[in-house]
């Protein structure tokens, strides 16, 4: 018998996942926000088709943007069809729109897309972090860290 995934155990369907993320920044927060979308992005990404490889999120006169994600035209919507690269406005309350601009305007501090998915009640969310870049020593050293704990976590799986 399979095992379900963790996010299908959480009711999430995960719609895009951005690896490069956690690769080239050490997140210290994270945060579940909805997104502002059109019909026919909605129909776009049931289907899968979107990518968060080079987006970001920004704070423009106290309100939060997701800016550079790709979510592929919905074949079916023809000519009311969405922008794929559109800016697409963040659902965040005041007290966290506030904190994440204040946090952002500090520097080398990023804010950048983890993961988008549709919740357990079909919403899309999208889970953002906050952090810093990492410099290219320090994405090898957490490489090397992960490939320790894949190492122990083997051997332990062996000894069972």
């Amino acid at each position: 018998m399979a095992r379900k995934s963790k996010a299908a155990a959480d009711g999430k369907k995960i719609v895009a996942h951005n690896r490069r993320a956690t690769h080239d920044y050490e997140l210290h927060e994270r945060l579940e926000v909805g997104v502002v979308l059109r019909g026919s992005e909605v129909k776009a990404l049931r289907a899968g088709a979107a990518h968060l490889s080079e987006a970001y999120v920004q704070v423009q006169d106290g309100e939060a943007f997701l800016i550079g994600a790709h979510i592929a035209e919905y074949l079916q919507a023809n000519r009311m069809n969405h922008p794929t690269e559109r800016t697409r406005k963040l659902l965040l309350h005041r007290r966290q729109i506030d904190k994440l601009e204040v946090e952002t305007r500090q520097k080398g501090q990023v804010a950048v897309p983890i993961m988008l998915y549709f919740n357990a009640e079909g919403r899309v969310k999208l889970e953002i972090g906050v952090g810093k870049g990492r410099a290219t020593y320090d994405r090898r050293q957490a490489i090397k860290a992960r490939d320790v704990q894949r190492e122990v976590a083997r051997e332990i799986g062996r000894r069972r």
